[in-house]
């Protein structure tokens, strides 16, 4: 099955009354922003740990992300246009979206999220 960009309405509760936009389901293991706590992504949307020496995980699935522009930048895997990511709830920017690559062999990052491991926590079913 394909992947979508948005999360499955069931996976997200929405909520007017709490500080977050969205929760992910208590049930899940959960990224959160270490700043606020605001639910960012679920575990089992992980594409990749490789980056993990870099203190980087690459995500598809997100929640209370937003993306500025992008921009050109030279990253150690080559030229790509990509737009920092910030937690919607406090504004604190967590990484990059891979919005285009420019080398076919960076393709598969296209519209995936990386968020840096120092502005993560992990919460809700991790014991």
């Amino acid at each position: 099955p394909e992947l979508s960009e948005e999360p499955p309405a069931e996976m997200v509760k929405m909520t007017k009354s709490k500080t977050f936009q969205a929760y992910l389901p208590n049930c899940h293991r959960t990224y959160s922003c270490i700043h606020c706590r605001a639910h960012l992504a679920n575990h089992d949307e992980l594409i990749s740990k490789a980056s993990i020496q870099l203190m980087q995980f690459l995500l598809f699935f997100r929640v209370n992300v937003g993306c500025g522009p992008a921009e050109e930048r030279v990253l150690l895997t080559g030229l790509h246009a990509v737009a920092d990511i910030y937690c919607e709830n406090c504004k604190t920017t967590l990484g990059w979206k891979y919005e285009h690559a420019f080398e076919s062999s960076q393709k598969y990052k296209e519209g995936k999220f990386i968020i840096e491991l120092a502005h993560m926590i992990k919460d809700n079913g991790w014991e």
